[in-house]
C-alpha cells in the first residue's frame, strides 16, 4: 500500500517524517533516504499495534478546494 508522508528538515539538519493518516506515527534519519526507510518501519509497527488495540488503523481525510 501507499501512505502519505511529509518529510521536513529540521534546524539540526534532521529529516523528520511523519504519516499524517495514522495518529503518532513519526520517525526521522539523518538523510532523507533514511528517514524514508525508518518511517515504512514504524508505520508496519503503528498499524500492529492499532490493530491490536481495536482502533482505527486510519484517520479519515479528505480533499477541500480553498479559493
Amino acid at each position: 500500500m501507499k501512505y502519505p508522508v511529509v518529510i521536513e528538515k529540521d534546524e539540526d539538519g534532521i529529516y523528520v517524517v511523519e504519516c499524517p493518516i495514522i495518529p503518532g506515527c513519526i520517525s526521522q534519519g539523518m538523510s532523507e533516504e533514511e528517514a524514508i526507510e525508518n518511517i515504512k518501519e514504524a508505520i508496519k509497527q503503528c498499524l500492529e499495534v492499532r490493530h491490536n488495540l481495536g482502533l482505527p488503523l486510519f484517520l479519515e481525510m479528505t480533499e477541500i478546494e480553498v479559493s
